[in-house]
Parts: structure tokens; C-alpha cells; sequence
């Protein structure tokens, strides 16, 4: 016979390899049919004064953070203070026209064509562990000079557009976004350690540290000074996350419209349905039904998710950024749902994959590449890199960064760097090389131009 206490010591097992006084680890809580029937924390929220986590530890929860602007525009919405289909800037007057209107549903789906800040940003030579403050944030899209995509052709996660967001919730409402958020979700809730983090240098009480695995087995502390409200930067802890899983069911705050609203899921212009809804993911698992979103940020790593139809949740809160806490939450499902789930396939595990070898190029010749020397500036950014040949290949300098490795493929160079990608040259009419353009990932086709020598 299964009893509570060996579901428990069956989750405990999960998290037994971080349950030390010289690690990182994590919280957890598990909510079903109404109430949290476990949580517990593991391993420490600080190593220097040897401080364990609890299920009170406070944690920068990342873009599971999404979810709650989410709810804000859903909410106002349902209020009659704004529409889904506005113009975004009807709000944000100073957002560039990109000569395609960009509307608030296109923000929530991450269908609006705009950059994410957190690429462009370290493009543009930012440091993770830099002074990130939303107004930092704001400022780059007001310098950006195109969209990556026509506004609903596309789903590209931009944690731009959630930024946008709260600060059309503050535009409406008249209240700074974490007063709103603090009025209306958390205080109604009593999730009272929980807040939206706009100021890093904010003492904060019984705050888990971030940090870093090193290549000795060691941590180092992974600084954390972002405040990207709306996208991220929701401070709080297992116990109030509960609190707001348990909302989905009841409805305390917002009420059923608004709650199935928050449930539905983009479209794209040519009427494909994505995923994604309001900062939540629609999503299956083991032939069940799952909402949920996972966030990362520094060395905090989060994920929240919902089985609805079992009345089943788990979040999932770490320090250290070698967790998965979506394998783990659903580990933990493995656990509980055992009855309900479909059963695994091991020739699906097992399946054998090809490697992945590319497209091979002949290389090309020194005196091919030496005619991609030189300066490049973008202005949307306002920032240069130094194009050099190395050996039989480029790379790409940049004053804060460590040198790119520029590969020939097919027609154009990939960087190894995950911020720079792609790099394809351009040409004028004479042949001559006059600039490039950046793609990949989530920003597209940047535009850089060669300085006269």
C-alpha cells in the first residue's frame, strides 16, 4: 500500500544529490484537489553563512514570472481599460513605428516581431552580471531599427515584449507595475513574500543566493543585478507559488473570465495555433493535459506546472544552474499520477540519432578573407566589432567580450558564441564588402556597417 510518507521519501530521492550543507539545491511544493499536500527545501540559499533553504526561501522565480503580467493585461482587459487588439502604441508613444502595427495580444503570444533584449544586450557588450535596470531595457527598444518579423508571422520568445507589458499596465493604471501586482495579486493572495523586484539594491530578508557550478565541483556566486519587470525579476517563494497555483482552481483573484483567458493560445496570421497563451505554456505530458513555463536567469532556475484536469500542480524553485526543474516537476508527476499517465516507450528513449555533421564548405582562401577585415558598426546598438583573420578563418572582436570563432558554412559564417550565430556579408554593386547582418536565435537580421578604412 502507497501512503503519503513514501510518496515523500520517493520525492526526497529526487533532490537527495543537492540535500547537503555544501551545495545549492532547491524548494519544492506540491498542491492536489485543493491544498499543498507536501513541500520541503533542500540544500543551502547560501554557502557562505551556511543558510538552508526552506520553503520560505525567496528565489528570483525568472520568466515563470510571465504569467503574472500576464494576468495584469488579462485582467484590465476584462475591466474595459484596455483591448488585446490596440495598437501598443496607443500606449507607448515613444516605441518606434516599424510601419506594422504591433498589438498588445501580439506582446502575450511573443508573435510581435520584436527583439529580445537579453541577446541584443550582450551584443551590444553587456555582462550578465552588468546593472540591468528596466529603464536600460526600455531605452534598447526605442533604439531598435526593425522587427525580426512581420507582427503574427512568427513565434519568437522576446522578453521585450513582456516588458512592454508592465509598463503599459503602469501607463493605464497610473500605479508603478509593482504596486499593481502587489494590490491586486499578491495582497488578495496573501502570497507575502513575494514582490516584483524594481530596485537590486533592495535589502531583502531570507533571499536564496545564485549560483554557478565551476569545472573543480565547486559553486561561484553568479551575480544578479537585472530588474526586468513584466519578463522576470517576480521575487518568491514556494509557499505563496502554491498560493497562486491553487488560484487557477478557485478563482479568488480575477474570476473565471479572466482565467480562461489567460488560457488562450496564440495565432498566427496564417491561423496556425501556437502553445503559448498568457505567459503559459499548453503543453502534454505522458498523455496528460500540462500548463505551466519554466524560468532561468544567473544561477536561479524555476519552473511551475499544472495538470488541470487532475487538479495537480508542483513548482519548483532552484539556486544552481545545472538544474532542470522541468525534468524534476515532472519526476515528481511521475510520482503521484503514476495511475494516470501513459506509460513510456523505451524504444522512444532509445532511439539512436544521427550526428549532426553540417554543411561542409571549402575553405576559403587568405586573400578571400582578408577582404572581411574591418570595423563594423551598428547603430542600433552603438557598438563595433573588429572583423580579423586568424589562422585560415575569421573572428570577431569585441572590447567586452572574448574573441568569436567565425566558421565558413555554406555562404556564410557561424559564430560559436550563442549571442552571434550567423554573420552573412553584403555586398555592393561593385562586389565590394560594405557591412553584415546578425541572425539567429532571437534577433534577426541586424544590421551592421563597415567603417571606410
Amino acid at each position: 500500500m502507497t501512503t503519503h510518507e513514501t510518496l515523500e521519501a520517493k520525492v526526497d530521492q529526487l533532490f537527495a544529490e543537492w540535500d547537503r550543507s555544501d551545495s545549492p539545491g532547491a524548494a519544492l511544493a506540491i498542491v492536489r484537489e485543493g491544498e499543498v499536500i507536501y513541500k520541503r527545501g533542500y540544500g543551502m540559499a547560501n554557502l557562505e553563512y551556511d543558510i538552508p533553504i526552506t520553503t520560505r526561501t525567496i528565489f528570483d522565480i525568472a520568466s515563470v514570472s510571465k504569467q503574472f503580467a500576464g494576468f495584469a493585461i488579462a485582467t484590465l482587459s476584462h475591466e474595459g481599460k484596455l483591448s488585446l487588439n490596440d495598437d501598443i502604441r496607443t500606449y507607448l508613444l515613444d516605441v518606434p513605428d516599424f510601419g506594422n502595427i504591433i498589438t498588445i495580444r501580439h506582446l502575450l503570444h511573443h508573435i510581435s516581431g520584436l527583439r529580445d533584449w537579453v541577446q541584443s544586450l550582450v551584443i551590444a557588450g553587456d555582462l550578465m552580471d552588468d546593472v540591468i535596470s528596466f529603464t536600460h531595457i526600455l531605452k534598447m527598444v526605442r533604439h531598435q531599427k526593425a522587427l525580426n518579423f512581420e507582427p503574427g508571422a512568427a513565434f519568437s520568445y522576446s522578453n521585450t515584449g513582456y516588458n512592454l507589458l508592465a509598463e503599459i499596465v503602469e501607463t493605464v493604471t497610473g500605479d508603478s507595475f509593482r504596486k499593481w501586482t502587489d494590490t491586486h495579486i499578491f495582497k488578495p493572495l496573501g502570497m507575502t513574500n513575494s514582490h516584483f523586484h524594481d530596485d537590486y539594491e533592495m535589502i531583502l530578508k531570507n533571499r536564496a543566493y545564485s549560483y554557478q557550478s565551476v569545472e573543480n565541483g565547486g559553486f561561484k556566486h553568479a551575480v544578479n543585478n537585472t530588474t526586468a519587470l513584466g519578463s522576470s525579476s517576480l521575487y518568491s517563494t514556494v509557499e505563496d507559488l502554491a498560493k497562486w497555483i491553487l488560484n487557477f482552481g478557485d478563482a479568488r483573484i480575477g474570476g473565471q473570465t479572466v482565467i480562461e483567458q489567460m488560457h488562450q493560445r496564440g495565432v498566427l496570421n496564417n491561423g496556425e495555433q501556437i502553445d503559448y497563451a498568457f505567459g503559459l505554456n499548453i503543453s502534454e505530458y505522458r498523455g496528460l493535459k500540462t500548463i505551466g513555463h519554466s524560468g532561468s536567469w544567473r544561477g536561479f532556475r524555476s519552473h511551475l506546472m499544472r495538470f488541470p484536469d487532475q487538479k495537480f500542480g508542483v513548482v519548483i524553485l532552484c539556486n544552481l544552474d545545472t538544474f532542470n526543474p522541468l525534468r524534476l516537476a515532472e519526476k515528481v508527476a511521475d510520482i503521484y499520477l503514476a495511475d494516470d499517465l501513459v506509460p513510456v516507450e523505451a524504444s522512444e528513449s532509445d532511439k539512436a540519432t544521427e550526428p549532426d555533421e553540417g554543411i561542409k564548405s571549402e575553405p576559403l582562401s587568405p586573400e578571400q578573407l582578408t577582404e572581411f577585415e574591418g570595423d563594423y558598426y551598428t547603430e542600433e546598438l552603438d557598438t563595433t566589432y573588429t572583423i580579423r583573420v586568424r589562422g585560415d578563418g575569421l573572428v570577431a572582436q569585441h572590447r567586452r567580450h572574448d574573441d568569436i570563432v567565425l566558421t565558413y558554412v555554406d555562404g556564410h559564417f557561424r559564430g560559436d558564441s550563442w549571442f552571434f550565430p550567423e554573420i552573412h556579408f553584403i555586398r555592393d554593386d561593385t562586389g565590394r564588402v560594405t557591412g553584415f547582418r546578425l541572425t539567429g536565435n532571437r534577433v534577426r537580421n541586424l544590421h551592421f556597417e563597415k567603417k571606410s578604412d
